[in-house]
């Protein structure tokens, strides 16, 4: 197989660009420059958010699949995809369940309301589910049935540019009491970023078109298991303590962002982590153990030493330690 990775030298980008080295695919990686490809790739450069010119690079050759992971302005899709629909088999476009309109209950699957005024034309000022829905409507003018929309939700695992990993494993390994967001029953939905990869490959290579919700089963792992996780391969210096969500919303603590990962129960929590994904595993989609997620992520983590990278279209998440310290001493406190 042939693969043109738009991206491919961060995080999921870099991780669908592994397994198709890994399978002995020929790959080639179109990317901004701004950090150095894997070995074994032909690399191009240039500037999607430049419009068509930007993407001089791309004027010949052909491949059998391009997987796009992009999250801006739905035009730089449309004008890559209008550019390759004559020479490339199959476009993958790595989408998110944003793309549902809000509230999206529990349960609800591909054929679910989706958000409304997304359109591929857009350019850059366009708010993130509005971006993602537009980049599906761009792939499917170019592609049709020959394009693949892979809804992920929350993304984890080695390579991670958001932060939400990385930061819980740097907190526990500082050791000390560490504010754990109740219920620990807590079930969360997610997927490891080479478990993605390898069914976007897997589901590319067999011509499968339409939307998938990818993404484990509800309840794949839960956010007390994650935390012993981290707690666990972080050298058990820590000690959770368990709080119940009403004292944590009450100190103003933001859901997500302080504490990534959690949601108290609500909407947001049914959106995030109670969806439908039947089609998907059905298709093959399988998704590892948290416990390997979390031992790699700090695997990677500890060879950069303890800094994760930072995507800068996204803000930092985490807990200060101010904010931390009030709630671990106020009365009643666990």
């Amino acid at each position: 197989m042939r693969i043109l990775m738009l991206g491919g030298t961060e995080f999921v980008g870099r991780a669908v660009t592994d397994a198709a080295l890994a399978r002995g695919w020929e790959v080639t990686v179109f990317h901004r420059g701004h950090h150095p490809p894997p070995a074994g790739v032909l690399s191009l450069t240039g500037d999607r958010t430049a419009g068509e010119t930007g993407l001089a690079a791309l004027a010949g050759g052909s491949w059998d699949l391009v997987v796009d992971t992009w999250s801006g302005a739905p035009s730089a899709v449309r004008d890559a995809a209008r550019m390759l629909s004559g020479r490339a088999g199959h476009f993958s476009y790595v989408s998110s369940r944003s793309v549902y309109a809000y509230p999206a209950p529990a349960g609800l699957t591909e054929d679910g309301p989706l958000v409304a005024g997304a359109s591929p034309e857009a350019g850059a000022d366009v708010p993130y589910a509005e971006a993602k829905r537009g980049g599906e409507l761009a792939a499917l003018d170019a592609f049709g049935e020959r394009a693949l929309l892979a809804r992920a939700g929350l993304i984890l695992g080695p390579g991670e540019n958001i932060g939400r990993l990385p930061w819980w494993l740097s907190r526990t390994a500082r050791g000390g009491p560490v504010i754990a967001p109740g219920p620990p029953d807590a079930a969360l939905q997610y997927i490891d970023a080479r478990d993605l990869a390898q069914w976007l490959l897997d589901a590319a290579a067999d011509g499968l078109g339409g939307a998938y919700n990818t993404v484990s089963h509800p309840g794949h792992t839960t956010m007390g298991e994650l935390l012993e996780a981290c707690v666990r391969v972080t050298g058990d210096v820590a000690q959770l303590r368990w709080t119940d969500p009403e004292v944590i919303l009450a100190a103003g603590v933001e859901p997500w962002t302080d504490l990534p990962i959690w949601l108290p129960a609500g909407e947001l929590y049914d959106t995030l982590h109670q969806g439908d994904v039947t089609k998907a595993h059905a298709a093959g989609l399988r998704c590892r153990p948290v416990a390997e997620t979390v031992a790699d992520t700090w695997t990677w983590l500890r060879g950069r030493g303890g800094t994760a990278p930072q995507r800068p279209d996204r803000p930092s998440v985490g807990l200060d330690a101010q904010t931390e310290a009030k709630l671990l001493s106020a009365p009643g406190s666990p």
